[in-house]
């Protein structure tokens, strides 16, 4: 593995928030935990980028959030996904499959 930041493409953020909520409810800093996890922390989302993409996730309809407290008894905002939210994560599977077909072919191209 290398040290190297990896960068998010636009909208890969929103996918991977959702996916995980797919998984279970959870808060904020439990999303980018459990994303960290997944991808042998390769992926590190910060939460200068993952509040935005939440509140952003929020107004369009497909998460919902309730305020409870944490494992560490704070106060902390639980998410998880509406039935809007549950038919995007298919959608934006779909579109993930056809986006890394069309990279791995240019990339592949002699």
């Amino acid at each position: 593995m290398t040290s190297e930041k990896t960068d998010l493409l636009r909208g890969t953020l929103d996918m991977l928030i959702l996916k995980t909520l797919a998984l279970q409810p959870m808060h904020g800093l439990g999303i980018s935990r459990r994303i960290e996890q997944i991808t042998d922390g390769v992926l590190q989302p910060q939460a200068g980028s993952l509040f935005p993409a939440l509140h952003r996730l929020e107004q369009k309809g497909w998460i919902e959030g309730t305020w409870a407290a944490s494992e560490n008894n704070r106060r902390a905002k639980y998410y998880r996904l509406t039935g809007a939210g549950r038919r995007r994560v298919g959608e934006e599977r779909e579109n993930w499959k056809r986006m890394v077909l069309a990279i791995t072919k240019v990339m592949d191209a002699t």
